[in-house]
Formats: C-alpha cells, structure tokens, sequence
C-alpha cells in the first residue's frame, strides 16, 4: 500500500516564504508524477504543480515565477518551495503520487497567508 506524508506547512505572513515536502512510502513504481494541489473553504481542489520522476514540471498560471516544485527520486520524495506568498494562497495543500492511472493522495497540510 503506498502512503503519502505532507509536512511543512504552517502560518506565514504575506510576502514569506514556506517549503513543503511530501514522502512517499510503499511499493512505488519507479515511472510516476508526483504533484502538490490545494483546496481553499468553499472552492475545488486545484493544481499547483506537478513534476514526473524524469524531472519535467508543469505549473499553474497563478504559481509561475513564485512556487518552484522538485523532487528526490532516492528518497521517494517532492517539495515545494513557495516563496512570495499571498493571502489567495491560503489553502490545505495536497501531495499526490500518480503511477499510469492510479492517484494516491496525502492527508493534507494547512497553508495560511496572512495579510
């Protein structure tokens, strides 16, 4: 079974800086996508960005220049760097493994951008 752990999120205030990290355990197959979504009260979850296990990355308009996604392939592991944050970006941020056409989701981790 494949597990999903989001950590790093947290209260920041508007302008900072927050680094998330998402470690996946369980049999996983080497040839994935790992990506970070987010779900703010009241609207559908979103993507933020995503990156395959060849490094290749896609973002969300409203992340490009700020939001920079990576991963280590030893560790099973994705982050996300968010720097420049805005009180929009306040959110539960989801961690998702995705092998062919399987998705696993993490818990969640809340994200609060005050003004």
């Amino acid at each position: 079974q494949v597990q999903l752990v989001e950590s790093g999120g947290g209260l920041v205030q508007a302008g900072g800086s927050l680094r998330l990290s998402c470690v996946a355990s369980g049999s996983i197959f080497s040839v994935n996508v790992m990506g970070w979504y987010r779900q703010a009260p009241g609207k559908q979850r979103e993507l933020v960005a995503t990156i395959t296990s060849g490094g290749r990355t896609n973002y969300a308009d409203f992340v490009k220049g700020r939001f920079t996604i990576s991963r280590d392939n030893a560790k099973n592991t994705v982050f996300l760097q968010m720097n420049s944050l805005k009180p929009e970006d306040t959110a539960v941020y989801y961690c998702r493994l995705t092998v062919v056409t399987v998705n696993y989701w993490g818990q969640g981790t809340q994200v609060t951008v005050s003004s």
